[in-house]
């Protein structure tokens, strides 16, 4: 089965709280959800375009993988963890599912 991927993109509107959230994202929230998703990677991203926008990226073994996390608590806790800690952050989520790799 192809690998399934789950995308939060997050919008830091307020420059001067970039590094802070970077900080946190990196130190506790990263890290919490990794680990409560059971993911086989993840990756996080900041737009050279638009330097307000954050993007995390986790990769599931396969869909039924990501479709089972989304039904399960640990996302909601994670959610409920970012609004308590990053309220004013705005976020975007969207599932995925590999379709073609390719390398040279």
């Amino acid at each position: 089965m192809p690998s399934a991927f789950f995308v939060v993109r997050a919008a830091v509107s307020d420059a001067e709280k970039r590094a802070a959230f970077d900080r946190w994202y990196e130190t506790e929230h990263l890290p919490d959800a990794v680990k409560a998703f059971g993911v086989s990677k993840a990756s996080r991203f900041w737009s050279l375009d638009d330097p307000s926008l954050d993007q995390a990226m986790y990769q599931f073994d396969d869909d039924a993988k990501l479709m089972a996390m989304l039904k399960g608590d640990a996302l909601q806790e994670l959610v409920a963890d970012f609004n308590r800690d990053w309220p004013e952050v705005k976020r975007s989520r969207e599932t995925m599912v590999l379709t073609q790799e390719f390398s040279t």
